[in-house]
């Protein structure tokens, strides 16, 4: 079964939290502090594997998670880092966010990787806040919860060549013709339901990957017909090839056809349209045929059109040195709009600092606390004693959280949200 697009809810491992231990030994008085950190959790990873055609085996798996990170021990002895999940995907395969709809990851080379969700840091233990006046603190800090989040993953064939146009046009039989692919082959539309690839030999000794789509009708790119759904498929290719039936064997108009496809084309994403195309006029074998062929032809008199007759394998020659021809000074067409870094090293770029947190004023004396910054702080403060809670409070105020509050005009005894736990703000 060919699977080429599902959605996953991945969950990197939640860091182990920092312990809280004294040195107690005979002859060692006063021993101090030896909490362990915590260990690092697991990122969940995505790797490219050739092996791999299909995402069939992430149809059923809804969740993907990676292992927490183990706690910290005594003596200072550090936790265990959690162990990545390796997730295995077909070359050609991107991630994308599914909130936002951005590209995380394009993994098309063999064994390329890429952290789709990052694992939380470990938490200190108290071996880590010893200072010259706090000998002997009695807290540590929590792991940092894992990244998590919903993301589409979706197959996009890695082919030069793209086969487009009506169904029933030939193209699967000039792909069973010029390679030893074996599509599905009958004399009704949409025999074609899935993409189909194959390794084009060209008698010169060039060699090009060619793919087979299910036809496309009009309004194809908005979604109609079966086409729609595997036009990303000519997204990565270099070259397309416009199959048109010039005997007009099921009473359409061979430069209408053109002219649609093209629309078509031109309507979807990633430019299609500036890709070179090479056209060939099948079904030369069939009667009007020829005369099509002189119509089209003073119609586009720019276009170079390569007569074949497919099922004979007629015409197939010249026809692959063109497209091998056209390959040779192709451009890649990158699916992520970024610019190319060209330099190596470390390119630093200039981005707006997120403030830590936001005040937002509910009403009836109560307030909310959110922001990446203040959230993390929570989620890694343990606030099990008077100690922890002090300690937690001093960040707070170092953040200048009490002071963004004052200024809202939060007041003495109104209740602030954090991580939906209630504080009550104290002057």
């Amino acid at each position: 079964m060919f699977i080429d697009r599902v959605k996953l809810h991945v969950k990197a491992g939640k860091g182990g939290d920092g312990m809280v231990a004294f040195r107690r030994e005979k002859y060692v008085p006063l021993g101090g502090p030896s909490g362990g950190d915590g260990g690092r959790g697991g990122n969940v990873i995505f790797e490219a594997d050739s092996n791999k055609t299909t995402l069939l085996d992430l149809r059923y798996q809804k969740h993907v998670n990676a292992p927490n990170g183990g706690n910290g021990k005594i003596k200072k002895m550090h936790g265990a880092d959690g162990a990545d999940t390796i997730v295995k995907v077909p070359l050609g395969t991107i991630v994308k966010d599914a909130s936002t709809n951005q590209i995380i990851a394009d993994l098309t080379h063999n064994h390329q990787q890429a952290i789709i969700a990052k694992a939380g840091k470990g938490g200190r233990g108290n071996f880590r806040f010893r200072t010259s006046k706090n000998t002997a603190p009695r807290y540590s800090e929590l792991g940092e919860p894992g990244e998590e989040r919903d993301v589409q993953v979706e197959l996009k064939l890695l082919a030069d060549v793209g086969l487009v146009g009506f169904p029933s046009v030939g193209k699967s039989t000039l792909l069973s013709v010029v390679s030893k692919a074996k599509p599905e082959i009958a004399a009704y539309h949409f025999t074609t339901i899935v993409p189909n690839l194959g390794m084009v030999q060209v008698p010169d000794g060039r060699s090009f990957v060619m793919a087979d789509l299910p036809g496309l009708i009009a309004g194809a790119a908005a979604g109609k017909g079966l086409g729609h759904a595997f036009l990303r498929h000519i997204e990565r290719c270099r070259v397309i090839v416009h199959v048109i039936d010039m005997g007009a064997h099921d009473g359409r108009d061979p430069l209408e056809d053109y002219r649609v496809i093209n629309e078509e084309l031109s309507a979807y994403a990633y430019r299609l349209m500036e890709r070179e195309q090479i056209v060939v006029a099948n079904k030369m074998d069939l009667e009007g045929a020829a005369e099509n062929l002189k119509r089209f032809k003073a119609a586009y008199p720019d276009l170079r059109v390569f007569e074949t007759t497919t099922i004979i394998a007629e015409g197939m020659e010249p026809l692959l040195y063109a497209i091998a021809d056209a390959l040779a000074h192709a451009p890649m067409f990158p699916l992520i709009d970024e610019e190319e870094e060209t330099m190596e090293g470390v390119v630093y770029k200039f981005e707006e600092e997120k403030p830590a947190f936001a005040v937002h004023n509910l009403g009836n004396g109560r307030w909310l606390l959110d922001g990446e910054g203040i959230e993390r702080a929570f989620k890694t403060s343990k606030i099990d004693s008077d100690e922890d809670a002090m300690r937690f409070a001093r960040k707070l105020r170092m953040m200048k959280v009490d002071d963004a509050l004052r200024e809202a005009g939060c007041q003495d005894g109104d209740i602030v949200t954090l991580c939906n736990v209630e504080f009550t703000f104290v002057e």
